[in-house]
């Protein structure tokens, strides 16, 4: 693309006032085609002050204008013609800057016209720069043009090198600049990330209580940042107080964007793992802290390599957990990442009525539009409801486990007591090592601790189970302890009954009775 300046041209002062001199019009210039006669060219002060040095950089460049085949004219001087001699572009002193107009028959200095100032009749005044110079009989004329060192000539010739000069200009010195800036904005920007990226895969807080500087810990965003810094001097040179004020990429914003971002390619490239292949989709409620209903979505499929891949696809914020509202909210999300219903082979929920309905629950719904997406009520959900049922179906279990909890409530009440119970079990296991009633090695005998069992997830009772059995001696012991030494009577009586539940023959059978069962699934 040619390189296009503008032109000023000045009004008339006998046209306009002072109020309009300043004004001026425009007209585009092509850089490729600036007259090289010295004799047709504007007067640089004409140019815009915007674009001076460019005109002036292409008129260097090009060197002199010195047409030395060119049949150079005779004039008169008194009875004797004369005229230009050629010899003159070979004389050291002259070959820089001596030019010849063919259409002014006169010579010029190409460095006076770039940037010789106004300074009278100093330095030959306007003869070499726009009047032209011709008298041929006098060429100490050209000599005396150069005249000393600070003369006119060789400050504008002083001025021509320093605008070749590359080091010195001001775009090269602001390109040098920026370009490293933005390396330094590189190696900032890619710090963060990293810690970024460390603290979601582990599952991180990122913000800290209280972030100034003067505040012992910052969060662990900014800690690690500075851990980075303090290890990694090419870091250290551009975070924190060395990085600009505006650009510090630590704000609580950009590490949302970084994290939004992460979030964006991750979700890429599951979509492009999954690719044309067939998946199921996993829904299950999620409320977050501010009990917000939201739904989460897991996507199951076959990767190119035949392994059964499960990944989380994201959360969904859903004002109502009715089922037109989960449809639209998946059509959504569907189209948002350019997934279509019609590769859906399998749906899996949990038991609730707008999930599984037969009439109109969720699963309904997709499979009127794909009736290849069977439903699977969830496994775990499964499982769960069966053993609550069969749990609560029975008195025996039931004692069972509200017998535990109290167990676990008492023994763990207290730091003390949770001393107490691990110095216990610890001499015990010192004692069967001893006596060779266990072995030793790596990954045996490791210190367990009471599990206290959940509501939602059957897999806690086995914990809770297996952690009882294990301890059931050392437990006892404890409670032992605080039914001779407890603080208060009905804390006391309280351990004793414990004592003597957990001694019954009914007792020891339903602990290893449910241990078996649920350990089967």
């Amino acid at each position: 693309m040619e390189k296009y300046l503008t032109k000023r041209k000045l009004t008339d002062s006998s046209e306009t006032s002072n109020a309009d001199f300043s004004k001026h019009s425009r007209v585009e210039i092509n850089l490729e085609d600036l007259p090289s006669d010295p004799g047709k060219r504007n007067k640089i002060l004409d140019y815009d002050p915007n674009v001076r040095d460019e005109v002036r950089r292409v008129y260097l460049l090009k060197g002199p204008c010195q047409p030395k085949s060119h049949e150079f004219p005779y004039i008169l001087f008194g009875k004797k013609p004369r005229r230009f001699n050629v010899a003159w572009f070979n004389v050291k002193e002259y070959s820089t800057w001596l030019e010849y107009s063919i259409d002014q028959n006169a010579s010029y200095c190409l460095c006076c016209y770039l940037f010789k100032p106004y300074v009278g009749a100093q330095g030959g005044g306007e003869t070499f720069v726009s009047v032209g110079f011709q008298n041929w009989a006098h060429k100490e004329k050209l000599t005396s043009h150069i005249w000393g060192f600070n003369s006119v000539h060789n400050q504008a010739w002083a001025k021509c090198k320093d605008l070749l000069n590359n080091k010195q200009r001001v775009d090269v010195a602001f390109a040098k600049h920026s370009t490293q800036s933005a390396i330094d904005y590189d190696v900032r920007l890619d710090a963060s990330i990293d810690c970024i990226r460390f603290l979601l895969r582990q599952g991180l807080a990122f913000r800290g209580h209280d972030e100034s500087e003067t505040s012992n810990n910052r969060g662990n965003f900014i800690e690690l940042l500075q851990f980075l810094a303090d290890h990694n001097q090419s870091i250290k040179a551009v975070t924190f107080n060395n990085a600009p004020s505006n650009l510090k990429l630590t704000s609580l914003d950009i590490q949302k964007d970084i994290v939004h971002a992460a979030a964006i390619e991750t979700t890429k490239i599951i979509i492009n793992d999954i690719g044309e292949s067939f998946f199921s989709l996993l829904v299950d409620e999620s409320r977050d802290i501010s009990i917000k209903e939201q739904m989460s979505v897991v996507l199951r499929y076959v990767d190119m390599e035949g392994r059964v891949i499960e990944h989380f696809l994201g959360i969904e914020h859903v004002p109502n957990t009715t089922t037109i509202t989960l449809k639209e909210t998946l059509d959504n999300l569907f189209s948002r990442h350019g997934l279509s219903i019609s590769s859906l082979r399998g749906q899996g929920y949990d038991g609730a009525s707008n999930m599984k309905g037969e009439l109109g629950g969720l699963k309904t719904l997709i499979l009127n539009e794909n009736a290849s997406a069977y439903y699977i009520h969830c496994f775990a959900h499964q499982l769960q409801l069966t053993l609550v049922a069969v749990a609560k179906n029975n008195s025996k279990i039931v004692s069972l486990f509200v017998l535990l909890t109290n167990v676990v409530n008492v023994v763990g009440g207290s730091c003390k007591r949770l001393e107490r119970l691990r110095e216990q079990q610890a001499s015990k296991v010192i004692e069967a090592l001893v006596l060779g009633e266990i072995i030793s090695g790596q990954g045996l005998n490791q210190e367990k601790y009471l599990i206290k069992s959940g509501d939602t997830r059957w897999g806690s009772h086995y914990g809770t189970l297996i952690s009882m059995i294990s301890l059931f001696s050392s437990i006892l012991d404890v409670l032992e302890i605080i039914a001779e030494d407890g603080a208060t009577p009905e804390q006391k009586c309280e351990a004793d009954m414990l004592i003597n539940s957990l001694q019954t023959f009914d007792l020891i059978f339903s602990l290893h009775f449910m241990k078996k069962i649920i350990g089967y699934y």
